[in-house]
């Protein structure tokens, strides 16, 4: 197949072709010709006034629900979801039935690939069966391609169990992944605790227990050298802790959601179980603190926390529902709104160049003779999240009917060109 992009404005920050607009030929999967104007035949042309391409982007913290839950995704469905969004390869959480704990299922999850539109790179138990009491074969599943080690939904609280987790990558240069979130307070509640909590007469959700459960992990992190990425973070005392550490040259990267640098505990008074995630939405301060981390590089990187429910976990009283949303789909469009002032070249450094640097990729290039991994878009342009679009089979977004800025146009990733 031969795709040809006529103008394309690419971002791709640290290549030489960064910043430049030129016309891209794509043969088979391969960038085969750059140049200021090329006029050939091909399969497919793309032209749009405002067309932009960079590297492929990239998420590290996503539930396919495959095996075990396939009626809210599968393997599938999640990676149409991804390229819809831009994504291009996507680190997917051990959250299954059965967990990713063994060689076989790492295994299971990465001969997909040559079938999918995405790359996806499966995410190791830290513990065996997600229970938190003893390790799982981390360097059987390192060996088999796992890419990082995470009990995902399901922080680990054990300290000393996380102790030995992060003394046991460093011999291969692992990363562990944590949601900072201490379940012993957090476990009954079920939004933010704060002043809408007390208005909306709801369980609240106390910040100290992710405060807690960062400086927990931060302090392991410091004793064994190791190397962790705290993602979902969502308070202003996070993020300072964080910066704090990496002053002090800890190993420690991390990322936020979109809805964490958008909602507030203030979105929950309509009781819409969209809006129930985990951790919960913050308050205002907690937000205007996230965005600011953004800018200043202190948040390296976008999470999209993407976790399917099906209708039935969702509609049903608040208290009973089952928390996340979906968010590959929306994810830029997102960013588009929240961070008016960032580049676009830095956008792309949050969501296609740091979560490869942070997990060991190779940042795709774009590059005559480079193999194609790009993600096509437009900054800009308006556009609705309508429900008959959507790729994932879940529909538990509260951006059902809203307008975001920043459009997806499409993805060539595998010698396969995604097209919206």
């Amino acid at each position: 197949m031969r795709v040809l992009l006529k103008k394309a404005s690419i971002t791709a920050p640290g290549q030489p072709l960064n910043g430049q607009t030129r016309d891209i030929l794509i043969e088979n999967g391969i960038i085969t010709r750059i140049s200021d104007d090329i006029e050939t035949d091909a399969n497919e042309i793309v032209s749009s006034d405002n067309l932009h391409v960079s590297p492929g982007w990239m998420d590290v913290f996503a539930h396919f629900c495959d095996p075990g839950y396939e009626f809210k995704e599968d393997l599938e469905s999640g990676a149409q979801a991804a390229a819809a969004g831009g994504y291009t390869e996507v680190m997917l959480i051990p959250n299954t039935h059965p967990p990713l704990e063994t060689k076989a299922q790492i295994e299971y999850i990465i001969s997909h690939n040559p079938s999918l539109p995405v790359t996806i790179h499966p995410i190791g138990a830290i513990s065996q069966g997600l229970k938190g009491q003893s390790l799982a074969e981390m360097y059987e599943m390192h060996r088999s391609g796992a890419l990082a080690f995470s009990d995902g939904l399901m922080p680990v609280q054990n300290s000393g169990l996380l102790l030995k987790a992060l003394q046991y990558v460093k011999a291969f240069g692992g990363t562990l992944i944590q949601i900072p979130d201490d379940t012993g307070i957090s476990h009954h509640g079920l939004m933010h605790e704060g002043l809408w909590s007390t208005r909306l007469g709801m369980a609240g959700i106390p910040g100290i227990g992710e405060e807690i459960m960062v400086k927990r992990d931060l302090d392991l992190l410091g004793y064994t050298e190791s190397k962790l990425h705290l993602t979902g973070i969502s308070l202003e005392r996070s993020v300072e802790l964080i910066r704090q550490a990496k002053a002090s040259g800890l190993a420690v990267s991390c990322s936020v959601t979109p809805y964490h640098l958008l909602f507030t505990d203030e979105s929950l008074q309509q009781y819409n179980s969209h809006f129930k995630v985990n951790p919960p939405l913050r308050e205002r301060q907690d937000v205007e603190a996230l965005r600011k981390a953004v800018a200043d590089g202190t948040i390296d990187c976008i999470a999209t926390h993407h976790i399917p429910q099906d209708t039935d976990s969702k509609q049903k009283e608040f208290e009973y529902a089952s928390p996340g949303m979906i968010g590959l789909e929306t994810t830029f469009g997102v960013l588009g709104m929240v961070l008016p002032e960032i580049s676009t070249s830095e956008l792309i450094n949050l969501l296609a160049v740091r979560p490869r640097n942070l997990f060991g990729l190779e940042v795709p290039e774009i590059a005559e003779g480079a193999t194609a991994s790009i993600t096509l878009f437009d900054p800009a342009m308006e556009w609705t999240v309508e429900e008959n679009s959507l790729k994932s089979k879940s529909r538990n977004t509260p951006f059902l009917g809203k307008k975001l800025k920043g459009k997806v146009l499409g993805t060539i990733h595998l010698r396969q060109f995604n097209r919206l």
